[in-house]
């Protein structure tokens, strides 16, 4: 990936790391699911054996991969959700305690942070940093049920775009009005769901398809129930893809904003049935009735 090879172009110019450190990609660049209009989201775990003298190694490496993918075309992180934020660049013993506080204190920055960085994915470097923090946190969440319920009262925010009836509801007001958001109000509630899964399940899959894929043979969903919702995923995630490919082929800049006109009658429908699917799912695992769908 254009990641690892700027790690190996960063070593090169910067020389042997003084300790070993793992590169990682979180959010959507961590579950494998960006898209035309994806930042870059990223973060360093460092061996504890780390001096402060041997942090601006540290510092002039991250600086040096996530300049390079921005001019790859992945841009920074708005929210600075990146390694050159001296946050997300630490040895694993603040990456532990990180954890732990999350999940201990699950106030709405920590279910915020959780939801990005349970979504870690390991890039580049020593993997062993991570093995055993990722079942650790796995775990730890999964025994701690008002961790677990706040995260599901945190990803039910995100709800379908669907009104009364179940019609299509598009957004109100604003520069995107009469329009769908496919990203906030399509892929994000079964992203959501997905993560809310494998807290249940313990699952190290980091990806929204295999983390439903694994939910369903882990018996935390119905089969039945588990493979509509793969459908309506794959349904709505095309349907996005779709829609940036048409305006990138146009000349425009890719959104996540769709004009429901522009489909057809058919596929309004197909849509308008993923979304109830999603909302469905929502509603058995927001109402105390697991996610059994």
């Amino acid at each position: 990936t254009a990641t690892r090879r700027l790690l190996k172009l960063a070593e090169v110019e910067l020389g042997e790391p003084p300790v070993p450190y793992l590169w990682l990609a979180c959010g959507s660049q961590g579950r494998q699911e960006q898209t035309g209009v994806s930042d870059q989201d990223n973060c360093l775990i460092l061996s504890d054996d780390i001096e402060d003298s041997d942090l601006p190694y540290f510092i002039d490496l991250a600086k040096f991969v996530s300049d390079g993918l921005d001019t790859c075309g992945y841009f920074y992180c708005p929210g600075d959700m990146m390694a050159t934020n001296p946050r997300w660049c630490q040895p694993l013993r603040v990456w532990r305690e990180y954890f732990r506080g999350w999940i201990a204190n699950p106030d709405p920055e920590a279910q915020m942070l959780a939801s990005v960085m349970f979504d870690l994915r390991p890039i580049g470097g020593d993997e062993s940093l991570f093995d055993n923090l990722q079942q650790e946190t796995l775990t730890s969440a999964a025994k701690n049920s008002i961790f677990t319920a706040h995260m599901i009262s945190n990803s039910l925010k995100h709800q379908p775009p669907l009104g009364l009836l179940r019609g299509l509801a598009t957004i109100r007001s604003g520069d995107h009005r009469n329009q769908l958001d496919l990203k906030h109000n399509g892929v994000v509630p079964v992203v959501d769901l997905g993560r809310i899964y494998t807290f249940l399940a313990q699952l190290r899959a980091v990806n929204t398809r295999a983390r439903l894929v694994g939910a369903i043979e882990a018996g935390v969903v119905s089969k039945s129930g588990g493979a509509d919702l793969l459908d309506a995923y794959d349904l709505i995630a095309t349907t996005r893809l779709e829609h940036q490919t048409t305006e990138i082929k146009a000349g425009k800049n890719p959104s996540n904003y769709l004009d429901p006109s522009e489909l057809s009658d058919f596929e309004r429908s197909h849509l308008r049935d993923a979304f109830v699917v999603v909302k469905t799912m929502q509603a058995a695992i927001g109402s105390g009735k697991g996610a059994l769908g």
